[in-house]
């Protein structure tokens, strides 16, 4: 039986003066309900003596953390679990102990899906959970994403795969063969604007019309149900270069009844960096969605001097109402696919190899790669700017890891024919690591606040890969702290971990990841800040970063005393649709 507030107060009243005073001590003495105090339960790990910091910006304290199953069901003042039972104890002293690192921008598409699911160069930096979805997505698919994925290249099994992704739900049957195969991360992922473009309209640079705008937003649509956590776009690399403003602008319209983010590799980060960054404002502003730009930087020497212009641009839309941020990795240099040295066109309806191949159309591919008044292909830097990289012939085994310079004095040839020899021989897009950003800009950049840290590259096991990758595959992290923080006293320690982590998590809406609290999943990372740094670098580059002892996710041990356990207890994550 209830009794009523005003019952219980009459009652109090009623009582005798002394037994109205022993009630009300009586009260008073009872343990507050909010202020239980440590779970005495048995745990399966406890992390202790460590200097906790948080992930959310707060100074450090020492204190204890006790994990059981996958969650943190216990933070406590250091000492406080020393008594308590459990399976495994790690002894952080002289340690920070930190949420794990959510990389926004991860690229391991092969390994979560279907290769190695340990991604060794990122669990040894502190990653514990990959963000992928730049540009495009394998999902949903249908003949026409099918095609843009070359389908007809893949091992059968991998076709197959490819195929299982089609229908309303294509994009949540990717994410959901992604959680049955065995990784060591969690992966969730953005759904590509390329392959929201080629469902719709093929791999045509013509405008979209009506109805292919229509079949665009229902794509979007289904994704964002499927748990995507926005829309990516790379306006730099055909076919997703074909993609124009208005709709771009319809497809975040469609998506932001579901709170998802635009994240976009800008259409310019060279001669037209202003432009580029108005057009991304423009499409988060009448879609009504938050924006992200990704790695951003100012490319190329005679554009240096834009970027304090670039970050004052975004300060100024920050101070108008809109929310954008960025990404950044801390390099002076960055990576992606030779083929970005030919003109657009030459890759429209997937025929860029056809075009190689036509005499008359290589002549004036070739003369436009060489026309410094053009679009600022590759000609501006010149061929000593660039490294390349995954190379697979082995009659090009000699050329991997040299600049295009040394590669087209080899070969006899200018520098745009050497680039045309290499991607046709190779039958394939080899990488190439481009020196032409400016290290007083990278450190300027990352200091703002609404800058965090993604590192543009996927996962590879330094004892099976043999061609060179950019070295923030390994370094990302490690170089952030040891550099950044340690040496050049950039950041503080506090808001370098919140770059990495809960200020990731909030850009993305994940709820239950990216900060030291009870009951969010156990993602930890225990790293030595006295130590902590990178090793990669672009000449050798498969060197594992130094100063990440262990690596917890959800609760499960991935990295012990530096080294892969080799345990896969990655799952899949989903932005929450409501």
């Amino acid at each position: 039986m209830s009794i009523s507030a005003r019952q219980r107060r009459h009652s109090i009243l009623r009582l005798p003066r002394l037994g109205l005073l022993a009630f009300l001590l009586a009260s008073c003495a009872r343990p507050a309900a909010t202020s239980p105090g440590p779970d005495r339960g048995a745990y399966d790990v406890v992390i202790e003596n460590g200097r906790i910091v948080d992930g959310t910006g707060n100074p450090w304290m020492y204190g204890d953390v006790g994990i059981r199953g996958d969650r943190i069901v216990t933070m406590a003042p250091r000492g406080a679990l020393r008594g308590a039972e459990a399976r495994q104890r790690v002894d952080a002293r002289g340690r920070v102990v930190a949420p794990g690192f959510i990389d926004i921008q991860n690229h391991s598409w092969n390994p979560v899906l279907w290769q190695d699911g340990r991604v060794v160069s990122m669990v040894t930096q502190g990653v514990t959970s990959a963000i992928l979805g730049e540009a495009k997505t394998p999902a949903p698919s249908n003949d026409k994403v099918e095609a843009m994925e070359e389908i007809a290249e893949m091992e059968p099994v991998r076709a197959e795969l490819q195929r299982s992704f089609r229908g309303e739900r294509g994009f949540g049957h990717w994410l959901d063969a992604i959680g049955r195969h065995a990784n060591s991360v969690n992966v969730g992922s953005y759904l590509g604007a390329a392959t929201v473009r080629a469902y719709a309209a093929g791999q045509s640079s013509a405008p979209a019309t009506a109805a292919q705008v229509d079949t665009m937003r229902a794509v979007v649509r289904n994704a964002m149900r499927d748990g995507a956590f926005g829309i990516s776009s790379a306006l730099i690399y055909p076919p997703g270069s074909y993609a124009g403003t208005l709709e771009l602008i319809e497809m975040a319209k469609a998506m932001a009844p579901y709170h998802g983010g635009y994240i976009t590799h800008m259409r310019s980060e060279d001669d037209s960096l202003f432009e580029a960054m108005d057009e991304a404002f423009r499409i988060a502003r009448e879609g009504g969605v938050q924006l992200d730009i990704y790695h951003l930087k100012a490319s190329g020497q005679r554009n240096w001097s834009k970027a304090a212009k670039a970050v004052a641009k975004i300060d100024s839309a920050r101070v108008s109402g809109l929310d954008v941020g960025a990404t950044m990795y801390p390099y002076p240099f960055s990576g992606n696919n030779l083929a970005e040295c030919f003109p657009d066109w030459a890759a429209e309806n997937g025929k860029l190899f056809a075009n190689l191949r036509d005499a008359a159309t290589r002549v004036r591919m070739l003369r436009e790669m060489a026309d410094e008044a053009g679009d600022p292909l590759c000609q501006r830097e010149g061929p000593t700017a660039y490294m390349i990289a995954d190379l697979r012939k082995p009659e090009h085994a000699k050329y991997e890891g040299k600049r295009l310079s040394e590669i087209a004095a080899d070969m006899g040839k200018p520098w745009p024919e050497a680039i045309v020899q290499l991607v046709l021989t190779e039958g394939r897009d080899p990488s190439k690591i481009n020196f032409t950003m400016s290290e007083d800009n990278v450190r300027m950049q990352i200091q703002k606040p609404w800058v965090v840290i993604g590192t543009d590259a996927g996962g590879v096991d330094p004892d099976s890969t043999k061609y060179v990758v950019h070295p923030r595959a390994y370094g990302t992290y490690p170089r952030i702290l040891g550099r950044y923080v340690r040496e050049q006293k950039l950041l503080t320690l506090e808001d370098a971990v919140r770059k990495m982590s809960g200020g990731v998590a909030a850009r993305l809406g994940l709820r239950d990841r990216g900060l030291l609290r009870e009951g969010m999943f156990a993602d930890v990372v225990v790293f030595d800040d006295a130590t902590i740094i990178d090793l990669a670098t672009p000449e050798k580059p498969h060197q594992i970063s130094r100063g990440v002892d262990h690596l917890f996710v959800n609760g499960v041990q991935v990295v012990r005393d530096g080294r892969h356990t080799g345990a896969t207890p990655g799952r899949t994550l989903r932005r929450a649709t409501r």
